[in-house]
């Protein structure tokens, strides 16, 4: 051990990292205004028709969950290993694009494969309020283990606590509810496509994820494995 004084903390900064791309400070306080002002625009000229409805609500939730996230990357731990900038940058771009498709009406894509109805787009705004604070909840127990790559950290720690005693991987679970319950506000194709890439992308993410955690935990994990489930608790 040690007797020389701890430091002090760092003061932390809002971060925005989209790939290899990443802003700290007044520049990323400046792209997330950029990006809710594109959010707004785009669900102003897309639905029309909601633009005091539900899927306002959607969109503003999406735009709070965005900010909180980016405030809260800054106080991770530093990153031992992680998985490469192309990998990264690939999950990234699918995520972008399943969030530009749950708001944007593009062309043969705007056909309902839901009712047009109050309660069906309430039903999904409780299911995008329900992942919200999912993920609220499952990052705060992670705390400085959250990356947004797939990362091992200095020191890092299996968390087993919250949500975690049950289902592996809880932030994606929320990240899928979330956009679901969007997909069912809009109630449209594209907004089903949204969420079907979302969907594809965290396929693509566990396995890779698990495979690393597992390198760094061994049987630790293996018995972690058996006693939860990957997104679901008691299913899958």
């Amino acid at each position: 051990m040690s007797d020389a004084p701890a430091s002090e903390p760092r003061p932390t900064a809002t971060t925005v990292q989209i790939g290899s791309w990443k802003l700290t400070g007044p520049s990323a306080v400046a792209a997330l205004l950029l990006l809710v002002a594109m959010i707004v625009v785009l669900v102003w000229l897309s639905h029309p028709v909601f633009r005091w409805g539900w899927l306002w609500v959607s969109a503003a939730l999406w735009i709070a969950f965005m900010i909180y996230w980016s405030g809260q990357a800054a106080k991770s731990s530093a990153i031992q290993s992680a998985e490469s900038a192309a990998s990264r940058a690939l999950h990234q771009n699918l995520l972008n694009l399943s969030l530009l498709l749950l708001f944007l009406r593009l062309p043969g894509l705007t056909t309902r494969w839901l009712p047009d109805r109050g309660t069906v787009a309430a039903t999904g705004l409780a299911l995008h309020v329900l992942g919200l604070a999912l993920a609220v909840w499952a990052r705060r127990h992670l705390g400085r283990q959250w990356s947004g790559a797939i990362a091992v950290k200095v020191d890092h720690a299996l968390v087993r606590t919250g949500p975690y005693r049950l289902i592996r991987h809880p932030i994606y679970t929320a990240m899928l509810a979330m956009s679901l319950g969007t997909a069912i506000v809009a109630g449209e194709t594209h907004a089903l496509l949204g969420f079907a890439i979302m969907a594809f992308a965290y396929a693509r993410k566990i396995p890779l994820e698990e495979r690393s955690l597992r390198a760094a935990f061994g049987p630790a994990y293996d018995a972690y494995r058996a006693q939860s489930r990957a997104l679901v608790p008691g299913i899958f």
